[in-house]
């Protein structure tokens, strides 16, 4: 899966910002314009879910719209700012945590919400940012974070610290998902069958045999059994954010003693 990072792409942070809460830029003279800026978000978050990032381009999105590429700077003045549009526009379909849910359930519900975005749409993976989006449903999305977290004991820097732990939990393990999903697709072969071709292979080399590593292959034998594959991202995400809530549970506690 290849990266594309929106810093490396250059762009106009103050134009992004504009785009992004609908602030008017220069007025247009001429005809009334054939698109809105969201229309070409919603294309271009079209041709990403169907392909990947890499096929978001000024040239594709204008061809899928029927407009020409110069047309559409119209609307956007370049990829880096479009791919901002297009996160913050995906983001909005994240719900509303339930108000009346305790923390540790309304954290395991957007943990579930973030899981399920990733696996909509994918490309999200492969955009690699050290800086946020800075549009509203961004803003709204780390609102809603830290509203499950907040008043639980933790200071304003611990609450920040929980909420990347677990968000960071699902993107890895949500890209483990993605990732083993397209190597089936891409080989042909599920887990079970990969591994019927290479294990009569690796069976034959005196030096791979288990007493040479014992826990390795106790284990990887367990955890085969029990996933029917090499790994299950799935439920390394669970244990993982039980385990994180955990942590944060017997944080609150021990302060509250």
């Amino acid at each position: 899966m290849t990266g594309v990072s929106t810093e490396e792409n250059g762009g106009d942070p103050r134009r992004a910002i504009e785009l992004l809460w609908g602030v008017p830029g220069t007025p247009r003279r001429g005809p009334k314009p054939k698109l809105t800026t969201a229309d070409v978000v919603r294309s271009a978050v079209a041709l990403a879910d169907a392909d990947t990032i890499d096929a978001v381009t000024i040239r594709r999105v204008a061809e899928q719209l029927g407009v020409s590429p110069m047309s559409l700077y119209t609307y956007v003045p370049g990829r880096a700012e479009l791919l901002d549009l297009m996160i913050d526009h995906v983001h909005g379909e994240l719900p509303v945590p339930d108000p009346d849910l305790g923390w540790r359930a309304a954290l395991t519900a957007i943990a579930d919400d973030l899981w399920a975005l990733f696996h909509r749409h994918p490309w999200l993976l492969q955009v690699t940012t050290s800086r946020s989006t800075l549009g509203p449903h961004s803003f709204a999305k780390y609102e809603h974070e830290l509203r499950a977290v907040d008043g639980i004991g933790l200071d304003d820097v611990e609450m920040d610290a929980a909420v990347s732990l677990v968000t960071g939990l699902v993107r890895t393990t949500a890209r483990s998902s993605l990732d083993a999903a397209r190597l089936v697709r891409t080989s042909g072969l599920t887990d079970a069958q990969w591994w019927e071709r290479a294990a009569p292979v690796l069976a034959g080399i005196p030096a791979a045999d288990a007493a040479h590593y014992p826990l390795a292959s106790r284990v990887g034998q367990a955890a085969g059994e029990a996933h029917n594959a090499a790994e299950d991202p799935a439920y390394t995400f669970r244990f993982g954010l039980a385990r994180i809530l955990d942590g944060i549970e017997a944080l609150v506690s021990e302060r509250q003693r």
